[in-house]
């Protein structure tokens, strides 16, 4: 139950647009201890192998490849899917890791805009961007927030054309549409584990694939392309390091917890922020989400920005994630600017309010406060029993 109140001061303690999860420090010291005992800190050791056998299990997937961030999981997948140097149609509506992936593996590439809901990439529009340039080699749609795409007509899509579909799910660890984890549809698809997500190891990422002989070349690739004296292929040090590990062994037994708790903490936002002029993406049909983010989209421009201004004077940092959209980049060739109206219309009012397991209802009622204040000048919500 929500009550009025009156917001008169700046917050305790700064509050972040997320909070890293952090691991009991007895279990993350025995895990060290152990990696001493062993003096073998990277190299595919004990508790990366660990780890990726408690991915499998966990996720439900064929095949993980525990990698040290993951741009670089992108940046292999990518390479042993045969992109390097093609054209990749991708979304304009996501972190610049995504593109940046692409560029360092000279791929062109091809922006195809979102859908106004979701805020995911079109599969409509993806369909008349191969009709319009069949030389397209693959696709690369986000699961924006952990939020599924539509993997049935993007996968339709892509067999049409015999494009390679890779999701890029580093924001969607945890999320489960039909009852399988987002990370098991594409050709392939990657994670990341840093430190602001939901899972994670510090730095670090995945890459997850459905046949052993896809496994194998990433595998090669993720260690400089060698074994022993004999070279084989383009490799790269994407090697996750056991201390990496060792944090991702001591988190991933309380992530379900995290998700639950990150479920209750949108709960208590969306009774608080009951009123506002603000759209949510659409959770699609069939999605369990992780709630990796709590994104709103602002009426305009103008009410974003004094909706950001009125929470960081009372000490609440959102961010704008995505901000700007990525076909408007100054870098980027002349011949690669697409008009994207939606993500570029996404990108200017969307706020991210802050997210994580122990946000508590008094902390998502004091953001609240200053969301009314921002944008009806009134009275604000606190949770009546704090």
């Amino acid at each position: 139950m929500l009550v009025r109140d009156t917001p008169n001061m700046t917050m305790q303690h700064p509050l972040y647009v997320t909070k890293t999860r952090l691991p009991e420090p007895e279990t993350f010291s025995r895990l060290c201890n152990d990696i001493f005992q062993r003096a073998w800190l990277t190299n595919n050791g004990q508790c990366v192998q660990e780890l990726e056998r408690n991915l499998l299990e966990y996720l439900g997937v064929s095949h993980v490849l525990a990698c040290n961030n993951g741009t670089i999981a992108l940046m292999l997948a990518l390479q042993c899917a045969g992109l390097a140097g093609k054209k990749v149609a991708v979304t304009p509506y996501t972190y610049v890791a995504t593109l940046s992936a692409l560029l360092w593996l000279r791929c062109v590439p091809v922006f195809v805009d979102i859908e106004p809901d979701t805020l995911c990439l079109s599969p409509e529009l993806l369909r008349k961007r191969f009709q319009q340039e069949p030389d397209i080699a693959g696709a690369l749609p986000v699961h924006i927030y952990g939020l599924a795409c539509d993997v049935e007509r993007l996968d339709a899509v892509c067999r049409e054309y015999g494009a390679v579909l890779i999701y890029d799910a580093a924001q969607a660890f945890g999320s489960r549409y039909h009852g399988k984890s987002l990370l098991e549809y594409g050709d392939y698809s990657i994670c990341s584990f840093h430190a602001t997500k939901i899972f994670h190891t510090a730095e670090g990422g995945c890459v997850v694939s459905h046949s052993a002989d896809a496994h194998n070349a990433l595998s090669l690739a993720r260690a400089f392309g060698h074994i022993n004296d004999t070279h084989y292929s383009l490799g790269i040090n994407g090697k996750m390091s056991e201390l990496h590990a060792a944090m991702g062994l001591a988190l991933l037994p309380g992530t379900n917890t995290e998700i639950e708790r990150r479920k209750e903490a949108r709960a208590a936002y969306d009774a608080a922020l009951e009123g506002l002029p603000l759209q949510r993406p659409t959770i699609r049909e069939g999605l369990d989400w992780n709630n990796a983010y709590y994104p709103v989209l602002l009426p305009d421009e103008d009410c974003r920005v004094r909706a950001e201004q009125t929470l960081k004077e009372r000490g609440i940092h959102p961010r704008r994630y995505f901000y700007p959209a990525l076909n408007t980049l100054p870098y980027l060739q002349e011949e690669w600017r697409a008009s994207c109206p939606v993500a570029e219309d996404a990108a200017r009012r969307v706020l991210c309010l802050p997210m994580y397991g122990g946000l508590t209802d008094k902390e998502a009622g004091q953001v609240a406060s200053c969301m009314h204040a921002a944008l009806r000048g009134g009275a604000t919500f606190r949770p009546s029993h704090s």
